[in-house]
């Protein structure tokens, strides 16, 4: 099944979006997820480093958080316009009100998932997330966690991942789609 694109039975007419913590997985699902789908990819946090010039966590560093998310809500409106594609957004993107709020009525929002201990092991292979710059980042990930979650609970769909395989992860969120997409239709 490899590189064979499998259509879904609803064609999607907006953007999907990947919301949720830092090392949950979002690029990467997000790349396998474009492939399955024959959509392009793009990573907000990438595209801020392509118009920046500099890594996202520095630029977070350099402007502070209020600047950085100003900046990123700017972004994401931009590359919810246009094709239909997959998006990974970075982790503190939805927590924003104003972006939630755009990319809920826009875009199909799917918030990845996992247990914290996996979030920690993930996130430990990297030195570029400025919140997890102190000395204890599982317990900075617990407390984003917890503080998130209401507003990623927002999202239409929620999947969660952690050991498993990416292409179940791919195929969960492709079934949960189908399944919006269907609710869609039967409304409209």
């Amino acid at each position: 099944m490899h590189n064979v694109v499998i259509p879904i039975s609803l064609p999607l007419d907006r953007p999907v979006v990947l919301v949720g913590l830092m090392g949950v997985g979002k690029s990467t699902i997000g790349k396998r997820l474009a492939r399955r789908l024959g959509l392009d990819f793009i990573d907000s946090d990438e595209a801020i480093e392509d118009a920046a010039g500099a890594p996202a966590g520095e630029v977070f560093e350099r402007y502070g958080e209020a600047s950085f998310r100003d900046g990123e809500r700017r972004l994401v409106a931009r590359l919810i316009e246009g094709a239909v594609r997959v998006i990974a957004t970075g982790g503190g993107a939805y927590v924003d009100p104003q972006t939630r709020r755009l990319l809920n009525e826009r875009a199909i929002t799917v918030w990845l998932n996992a247990p914290v201990e996996v979030l920690a092991e993930r996130t430990a292979r990297r030195d570029t997330r400025p919140l997890l710059k102190g000395p204890d980042a599982k317990e900075v990930l617990t407390r984003l966690a917890a503080e998130r979650a209401p507003a990623y609970a927002e999202a239409h769909i929620h999947v969660t991942s952690s050991h498993g395989a990416h292409a179940e992860v791919v195929e969960t969120i492709v079934e949960a789609l189908q399944r919006h997409l269907q609710g869609a239709a039967n409304d409209g």
